[in-house]
């Protein structure tokens, strides 16, 4: 009985190591959390939302235009810097 109780708590602990293991490998592969941050893309490249005349991603017609957005890690948006000022979580 002591050698099946000792087999059981070694298969338990390794299964739980192993569990525990894939669970951060799949942490690792999680994408960061991303916001939309306007005013920050130029010409063509932006993600969506160009202003009137326009479908969507990568139709922005100039540089740092403030109704378009591109996706960035989240948090990051204020503090980007462009020639028209810094990037911002809204249109103007």
């Amino acid at each position: 009985m002591t050698i099946a109780k000792t087999a059981f708590g070694t298969a338990f602990a390794a299964s739980l190591a192993l569990g525990l293991a894939a669970g951060a490998a799949h942490a690792a592969d999680a994408k960061p959390a991303m916001e939309k941050c306007y005013g920050v893309a130029q010409a063509g490249k932006n993600d969506c939302a160009a202003g009137p005349g326009t479908s969507c991603a990568g139709t922005q017609k100039s540089d740092y235009q403030g109704n378009s957005w591109k996706l960035v890690k989240a948090g990051t948006c204020t503090a980007i810097k462009t020639p028209k000022g810094t990037g911002s979580l809204t249109p103007r």
